[in-house]
């Protein structure tokens, strides 16, 4: 049995609808034995379908997770806080509680969107960015230990 206390991550991003979200399912899914994982955002714009759509496609169920605001998160303690966007390591330069805050900038699959592209190049992006969030969360938690402000 492993006695050892899990690792307490929070991921921020702008308004907790999409990467944070998935960052946090993955967690989840992938080290929920290992890390405790929280998701916030500097604002709440709700849980965004097509982050939900493109999880479920690989197997991850977040269509009960809520968007949150830092605010009302249930701890303020943190090993690492995790930004992953620009504008939520502008919002959040320092979270107090965070053990270390680290910087790992994921584009934004709805900016990537256009009026002109049809819905499945748009999910293209969203699975990309989901997949490269899986990729970083199958190294957590060491990733995070020996990475700067700026990995």
């Amino acid at each position: 049995m492993n006695d050892k206390p899990r690792v307490r991550v929070l991921f921020l991003c702008t308004g907790n609808s999409c990467r944070s979200q998935m960052a946090e399912g993955w967690t989840r899914h992938l080290k929920g034995d290992t890390v405790e994982v929280f998701s916030a955002g500097a604002e709440t714009h709700g849980l965004n379908p097509r982050a939900v759509h493109v999880m479920a496609e690989a197997g991850i169920d977040i269509s009960m997770q809520k968007s949150k605001h830092i605010g009302e998160l249930p701890v303020r303690d943190f090993d690492y806080v995790v930004t992953l966007c620009d504008s939520a390591r502008e919002a959040c330069p320092f979270f107090p509680g965070a053990g270390k805050m680290v910087h790992m900038r994921f584009d934004d699959p709805p900016a990537l969107c256009s009026a002109d592209m049809v819905e499945e190049e748009c999910l293209d992006q969203y699975r990309r960015v989901r997949d490269q969030i899986r990729e970083f969360v199958q190294r957590l938690p060491e990733v995070l230990e020996g990475a700067g402000e700026e990995p």
